[in-house]
């Protein structure tokens, strides 16, 4: 199972009112595993950085200036992403950005039901806690202290963590395996113990039987032991 944990920086909040892209950071999953395959692009947004999303991310006209438009990499993008389900943080925000973007360019969408949002999961799974990515790098303990800015990269990495604790840890099937077909072939929700194929030996010593034994023997013949 292939998922892309994804995150973006813009120059605002609505693509609509002529805020861009200015970031994009992917990290890859095979099998809820990091392969080490990841995707990263500075954009130029094709005007300039308010102050106040600069303060954010730290990405200024300066540095943006050379870097390539969206125009110029958004068919890698895609290519990289494919059909892999994509796992945001607030899903709803970066997915109306990239599909502005996309659509500026004549690209298909991505539809929406591609995208898993953890803040969704979050909030469902803590009802009434704190559900920024900040606050989820605390409840799991995960370093987050090198986040002195929001960037894209770095913080698809920390949420590729987040997302591995909030379903279940690194290793979310462990020890949990389902039995997902019943004697009738239809679903069932219990998880069956395999049978062992042969018992596990006696681990008590003759002492500790011989012990046991007197001390049922005091219990006279109301003991349920000898029933």
């Amino acid at each position: 199972m292939r998922e892309i944990v994804l995150d973006t920086e813009t120059t605002g909040f609505d693509p609509q009112s002529g805020d861009r892209i200015v970031e994009i950071g992917a990290v890859e999953l095979e099998g809820h595993v990091p392969t080490g395959n990841t995707y990263h692009q500075y954009i130029n947004p094709e005007r300039s950085m308010p102050q106040e999303a600069f303060e954010v991310h730290g990405l200024g006209d300066e540095f943006l200036a050379d870097k390539p438009k969206f125009a110029e990499i958004g068919q890698a993008f895609l290519d990289f992403i494919g059909d892999a389900k994509l796992v945001i943080h607030n899903a709803s925000f970066d997915m109306k950005f990239l599909n502005a973007e996309l659509g500026w360019m004549g690209l298909p969408l991505l539809p929406f039901d591609q995208a898993l949002d953890t803040l969704l999961i979050a909030r469902k799974k803590f009802p009434g806690s704190p559900a920024s990515l900040d606050a989820l790098c605390r409840r799991f303990n995960i370093d987050n202290s090198s986040r002195t800015l929001h960037g894209a990269l770095l913080d698809s990495e920390i949420l590729a963590e987040v997302y591995l604790e909030l379903i279940g840890g690194r290793q979310p099937d462990f020890g949990l395996a389902q039995n997902t077909q019943s004697n009738t072939g239809s679903d069932v929700d219990t998880w069956v113990i395999p049978k062992r194929p042969r018992p596990l030996g006696p681990k008590i010593t003759n002492e500790e039987r011989a012990a046991h034994a007197a001390f049922v023997e005091k219990l006279g013949d109301g003991a349920l032991w000898k029933s």
